[in-house]
């Protein structure tokens, strides 16, 4: 199987429990014995879905298509990542008491509100990394010292951080399975005037006491965050994981309308919906209203899925693009922002960091490790 091949199988089968006429495909192709399995987990596991493409199937009750030696490790790692998010879901009720006993109300987003919400028939269907909740800014920074008053303490231990526009560096907690990211925003810069705290915080929903976002702004965040704070736009890819957040809350809001509300990010948002509906195979709840912008995004996105080199060329392009141009907003913002051009000159006096960098050019050989 080709990648393509693989990667919608996977979209396909992500579908079965909601669309009846891919399960019907599924199953047929099942029946033939051709499905190359490791390709899938392989391609699966790039996505994190693995753990979803096994509940799906085991939903539609097509295991005993699959190698009993694979139906076994499936199982095992959704068991493992059902147990991660239940720990998961507990500190996350365990920081919102916290937060709202001392007067400030956060509001999860992604993977853990979707967790908090019930977005899945199964908890271990999604794999979460970090805890992402959002305040307003003026109640931020006390977000930042309750948490730290706590016991959370930054995950890179720096003696200077990057100011960052979106969150707060990461912070961790002993014995507590997740980091948190404390938000005061939810995108970059230049598309932060759209959606941002202020926006959300109108309809948010609250769900046996916590606040999340309306299914609209859930259904939104999950191509954003792909799409925009990913780079996924530039990238013209896919992440099967906020594809798969994206079908399930098609099934609770219209998409359409859910990015009426939206200018600069509209096509984005509509670009990755349209390859969403691609790759899921054509579910209506999925539909989009065509343009001529999004009809060339797909037929640049289906050259890349189609030729391996020409993919790889394109990635590594726009990655080197991406990564010049993010170094040219530094230099300029330090021009005019102190907290910039601070953390600017204590980088580049920094002799641990010229010691990494030289390692990672091969002009200096690492220290060996007893």
């Amino acid at each position: 199987m080709t990648y393509k091949e693989t990667l919608f199988f996977i979209g396909r089968c992500l579908t079965i429990t909601h669309e009846q006429h891919n399960k019907i495909l599924v199953e047929n192709q099942l029946k033939l014995n051709t499905i190359d399995w490791d390709s899938v987990v392989k391609v699966s596991t790039g996505h994190y879905v693995f753990p979803a493409l096994y509940c799906n199937l085991k939903r539609a009750d097509f295991l005993h298509y699959l190698p009993s030696e694979l139906v076994e490790y499936m199982k095992h790692i959704t068991d493992l990542n059902r147990e991660r998010n239940q720990k998961i879901v507990a500190q996350a009720k365990e920081i919102n008491e916290l937060l709202v006993s001392n007067s400030i109300t956060p509001i999860f987003l992604k993977g853990t509100g979707n967790l908090l919400e019930g977005l899945y028939e199964d908890i271990a269907e999604r794999m979460v990394g970090d805890i992402d909740f959002i305040f307003s800014k003026e109640e931020y920074p006390k977000a930042i010292e309750v948490l730290t008053n706590f016991g959370y303490s930054k995950v890179h231990d720096t003696t200077y951080d990057f100011p960052m526009f979106k969150h707060h560096p990461r912070l961790q907690k002993v014995n507590n399975i997740a980091a948190v990211e404390i938000h005061k925003e939810l995108l970059l810069e230049e598309f932060a005037d759209e959606f941002n705290y202020t926006i959300i915080q109108k309809d948010s929903q609250k769900i046996n006491g916590i606040n999340i976002l309306s299914f609209e702004n859930q259904l939104a965040l999950s191509i954003i965050a792909k799409q925009i704070n990913d780079n996924g736009f530039h990238y013209k890819n896919i992440s099967l994981r906020n594809a798969y957040d994206v079908f399930l809350l098609s099934k609770r809001t219209n998409a359409i309308v859910a990015f009426d509300k939206f200018n600069k990010l509209k096509n984005p948002l509509n670009c990755f919906l349209a390859s969403c509906y691609e790759v899921f195979n054509l579910p209506k709840s999925l539909e989009y209203n065509a343009t001529d912008e999004i009809e060339t995004y797909l037929h640049t996105f289906d050259e890349y899925l189609n030729d391996k080199t020409l993919r790889n060329r394109h990635h590594k392009k726009t990655g080197r693009k991406l990564f010049i141009k993010s170094r040219l907003d530094i230099i300029y913002k330090s021009l005019f922002d102190k907290d910039h051009r601070n953390w600017l000159i204590k980088r580049t006096t920094d002799k641990n960091w010229h010691r990494e960098k030289l390692i990672q050019l091969g002009l200096k050989k690492p220290k060996p490790t007893s």
